[in-house]
């Protein structure tokens, strides 16, 4: 069943990215192909023509895929708290069995558990310092959550950069062959810094808007989830906040 959800959340997340990607592709390879080469010229030629720059920029799409896949398998709600493991805690809880439940933390690292496990560490101490040891705990595992997905928002800066890159030395090599031709160059010689230009910013732009739909994604269910997990926990010790102790 958790199988099943995950690979529609995948499929929401990574196929139409993928779609995108395939769809845009394919509408301006016949575009760019009459402006920079024969007609037959295919998607391989035209990632070729686009020089080194337009090489790291594919590079980047697929480290941006893995790094979606690997987000959208380990950022679950129920990756990062079970709720079978919440409902263990619960009961070890009502039955005040306190160091059993931080041995189930330790042995279960995941958000909950760890965010858990700094607050009964504190039990027999002013709810104050419960409070502020799981408030701390809990901003220290949101703060790495976030960079996880935060690579998916360098790419998308990095990727229009680099086809701007690509650009300006994509038109400074067609003014080269201007220059050493005596200004007497013919469309056809440039039209390899011309295609390039206009390749690197294609691509850039291809990688760039996906990523930016993944990781606001990505973000707002990190946010969610979150949210969620640390009502639960607050829920969990408010027992403690009228003791004062243990």
């Amino acid at each position: 069943m958790n199988l099943n959800k995950l690979q529609a959340r995948m499929s929401t997340l990574v196929i139409p990215s993928l779609a995108f990607l395939a769809a845009f592709m394919a509408t301006a390879a016949p575009v760019l192909a009459q402006a920079g080469g024969p007609p037959e010229e295919t998607i391989g030629s035209l990632i070729k023509a686009s020089g080194p720059i337009g090489l790291a920029i594919i590079g980047l799409s697929v480290v941006s895929l893995a790094i979606i896949i690997e987000n959208v398998f380990s950022m679950k709600r129920d990756k990062l708290a079970p709720p079978e493991l919440i409902d263990e805690i619960q009961a070890l809880f009502d039955e005040e069995q306190f160091q059993e439940a931080m041995e189930l933390c330790e042995n279960e690292p995941n958000y909950f558990t760890r965010v858990c496990g700094a607050g009964i560490a504190k039990i027999g101490h002013p709810f104050e310092t419960i409070e502020k040891a799981l408030e701390e705990m809990g901003d220290e595992e949101s703060i790495k959550l976030h960079q996880k997905i935060g690579w998916l928002s360098l790419i998308a800066n990095t990727a229009p950069m680099m086809g701007l890159l690509g650009t300006v030395a994509g038109m400074v090599k067609a003014f080269n062959v201007i220059a050493t031709s005596g200004g007497q160059a013919s469309p056809a010689e440039l039209a390899g810094g011309i295609s390039q230009a206009l390749l690197t910013t294609l691509f850039g732009l291809v990688v760039a808007i996906p990523v930016t739909a993944a990781f606001a994604f990505l973000r707002n269910r990190m946010v969610r989830t979150v949210i969620e997990l640390g009502a639960i926990v607050e829920d969990l010790f408010e027992r403690f906040r009228s003791t004062g102790s243990a």
